[in-house]
């Protein structure tokens, strides 16, 4: 089974065993006591929802697993001499593990030979990395920051304590899902009234008027299923599935439904330079030194044969000088290294002269920039030096011999993405460890915004990130905690946050945004810590995943106002009966019509609607808010058909077919609501949602028990729905949404 999914037994029990099909099951049961069989026929539309629910979710399921084997995590181990890559799940007792930086520990172990700086804050949750060396246990579950080593495992990787902690807390996490946390307070709402309510009304109907508990049961029922949004739960579903399919076939890995509408929400993405606004392939174009160059080849096979690095910079070095390292005779002797981190900006390797070649940042081997090299970072160039010095802590005392200038090509559709994010109303911000003069000038060629406003975070203390997250756009030398700092800093703003990664030094920041992507060749920690992956490592398909979350929120919000018409009347109707000791106006089949061909089939196809506008408020103040006027509208035109029919002789069966179709009429108005602006395909649904309900009602009069309008009706019937209508383009609903950013306010 893929951790990363449910199980197709999980995903049965999640679509069957909801509190809304146990609602419907009991009314069904009791419905099926008294013989009421046609009133039964909701049943069958919710069994196509469950199944379609199911069938789609074990469709994304597929596709997820189908990507997740494309980023599995892979170990390194030796076996009779030889390096072999295999899948994590395959590491066992008494492996030689090869752990460098990026690797995930994948299995507690024991290490042999070289060095690491490793980040535990995964389990002990202290972000400082810790220095292990030979005979120090490396616990399963944390990072490496730097270095490289052997390592013996003590346990297979399924046995150890981070895999059994990972999979405990696998069973217990909840998505940070709106819409999901919003149907569970529809949930629980509709079942603290439908139950008590529902019991009042049938012995009211059995009790005090005396009627057959065939018919009590029958108008009982119709209330309560008139309180439940039942298609609503299946369109979220549908929804998200649909869109991680859809995504899927843009190698993009959405590890969990729910997670596709979190960079729905984000109006500001951080983004990495290197490998995001840049391709990421690191090329040396130009080497200046002050020494011989035979001299410098010599320092230069020292430190590339002598380093833990693994970096794109070292490859590129590599790449570089290995046609020179060739020819060359004489070596040095390494004794000791130290490899690069985010937090020194350098690497060196010790001689056993005890001299010391560094290769690093200009600002961390020079005390003063050169004007030429701070022009050349200006133009985009990533700029290292190179030097000696007498020991590994004498680095205030540098002899730079060397300059080594390094290109990084911005991405051919960078400024198209960066213009799609601004154009939605996202904002852009560059985060990177690189110096800030050349983070903005690849800023400015990639079309970002106040590219000008840049600062160097190595002269900013921690404590000061806060103030100054909104003021910039550009962060250049940032360590690995600040740019957790400043995803804080942000999010204390009010401000929903993505962040793109590859490395190690992206984790902590990933961990706290609101939405994290990693790119699919970054490493095995990043990948498993994103929400998303892509897998092409492109980050210009994210336009496609906030156009899929905005799609699937925005729909599915408009759609659910349409539904929340019918619950909110219900239980106002529910309530009135109660209190004038009648019967609820309609019965379970003419509800079930209203469920199919007034909500269920517009919102269904309408879910599948391009629509990338920026989401405003929240998930269900809008829809409550949408729904309320034509909610209400219907129950004044109810109460009043109740009130007035009496008066003007007007039958019980002739009123309740006058409220039926005021509803019809009022709800459908909803519906045309919903699908403005109008194009060809909204209106064709809502005429095609009329269509139905009218031809239905004309049709299949004999099987909703309706009777025939007479004329008599009719003025009562075109007063109270030109009521309705009033009302519902009149009344005026208090923007939930402002009071509750006024109400976070207040509390902040």
């Amino acid at each position: 089974m893929n951790k990363a999914t449910k199980s197709i037994s999980q995903i049965l029990r999640d679509n069957i065993c909801t509190v809304f099909n146990l609602l419907n099951l009991m009314i069904a049961i009791a419905l099926a006591f008294v013989g009421a069989w046609k009133n039964m026929f909701f049943i069958l539309i919710i069994l196509i929802n469950t199944v379609v629910g199911i069938v789609q979710e074990i469709k994304a399921k597929k596709q997820v697993e189908r990507l997740s084997l494309l980023s599995q995590p892979t170990a390194k181990i030796l076996r009779d001499n030889k390096e072999y890559k295999v899948s994590v799940e395959n590491v066992k007792k008494g492996d030689c593990l090869l752990f460098e930086s990026g690797s995930v520990i994948c299995t507690d172990s024991i290490l042999r030979s070289g060095s690491l700086e490793v980040n535990e804050s995964n389990l002990t949750g202290e972000s400082e990395p810790v220095i292990k060396k030979s005979g120090d246990k490396l616990m399963s579950g944390s990072t490496v920051v730097s270095g490289k080593c052997t390592a013996t495992a003590v346990c297979d990787s399924s046995e150890c304590f981070a895999s059994k902690m990972v999979d405990e807390v696998k069973k217990t996490r909840q998505s940070k899902s709106e819409l999901l946390s919003s149907m569970k307070k529809v949930t629980r709402l509709t079942g603290f009234f439908i139950v008590p309510i529902g019991i009042l009304m049938l012995i009211q109907a059995v009790f005090l008027r005396n009627e057959p508990i065939d018919l009590a049961v029958v108008s009982t029922s119709a209330g309560l299923l008139g309180m439940l949004p039942k298609g609503l739960v299946l369109l979220i579903s549908i929804g998200l599935a649909a869109g991680v399919v859809r995504l899927s076939k843009k190698n993009v890995l959405v590890r969990e439904l729910h997670s596709l509408e979190n960079l729905a929400h984000c109006d500001v993405v951080c983004l990495d330079k290197t490998g995001t606004l840049t391709d990421g392939k690191l090329a040396v174009c130009d080497v200046t030194t002050s020494v011989d160059n035979v001299e410098f080849v010599k320092l230069m096979e020292a430190y590339i044969n002598g380093t833990d690095d693994t970096n794109s910079t070292y490859n590129a070095l590599k790449e570089y000088f290995k046609s020179y390292i060739k020819k060359i005779n004489q070596k040095y002797s390494v004794v000791s290294s130290v490899a690069f981190s985010s937090e020194r900006k350098y690497s060196s390797v010790t001689f056993d002269n005890g001299k010391t070649f560094v290769i690093g940042a200009p600002e961390k081997l020079c005390k003063t920039v050169p004007e030429n090299i701070k022009k050349l970072m200006a133009d985009g160039k990533r700029v290292i030096f190179a030097g000696l010095c007498n020991n590994q802590s004498d680095l205030q005392n540098v002899e730079v011999v060397g300059t080594i200038v390094i290109s990084d090509s911005v991405r051919k559709n960078a400024r198209e993405t960066i213009n799609y994010f601004y154009n939605q109303e996202v904002d852009v911000k560059i985060i990177s460890g690189d110096n800030p003069s050349t983070v903005a000038a690849v800023a400015k060629s990639s079309g970002v915004k106040n590219y000008d406003k840049f600062v160097d975070m190595s002269l900013v203390p921690d404590d000061s990130v806060e103030k100054i997250a909104d003021k910039y756009t550009v962060f250049g030398r940032v360590t690995p905690k600040q740019k957790q700092l400043i995803i804080s800093a942000l999010q204390k703003k009010g401000h929903k946050v993505a962040m793109t990664g590859d490395g190690v030094n992206d984790l902590l920041a990933m961990r706290q945004a609101d939405c994290s992507a990693a790119m699919g060749n970054g490493s095995d920690a990043a990948k498993q810590t994103a929400q998303l992956v892509l897998l092409d490592s492109d980050f210009a398909v994210l336009k496609n995943v906030i156009s899929e979350g905005r799609r699937v929120v925005n729909n599915i919000t408009k759609s659910a106002g349409v539904f929340f018409i019918k619950t909110i009347y219900s239980v106002l109707l529910s309530i009135l009966c109660l209190l004038l000791n009648i019967d609820f106006p309609f019965i379970p089949i003419q509800i079930t019509l209203i469920d199919a061909v007034i909500e269920g089939f517009p919102a269904f196809f309408m879910s599948f609607e391009e629509n990338d506008t920026k989401i405003r408020g929240s998930f269900l103040n809008s829809a409550i808010a949408s729904a309320l006027p034509n909610s209400i509208a219907i129950f004044v035109c109810c109460f009043i058909s109740y009130i007035v029919s009496p008066k003007l002789g007007i039958g019980s069966e002739q009123s309740c077919l006058i409220m039926y179709l005021a509803v019809g009429v009022i709800s459908l108005i909803g519906v045309a609501k919903a699908s403005m602006p109008f194009n060809p395909f909204r209106l064709s649904l809502t005429v095609i949602s009329a269509l139905g309900f009218f031809g239905a009602v004309i049709i299949f009069s004999n099987l909703l028990q309706l009777p025939t309008l007479s004329v008599g009706s009719l003025p009562l019937l075109g007063i109270i729905t030109v009521i309705g209508i009033l009302i519902t383009a009149f009344l005026k609903i208090p923007d939930l949404n402002k009071n509750k950013r006024k109400l976070c306010m207040s509390e902040k």
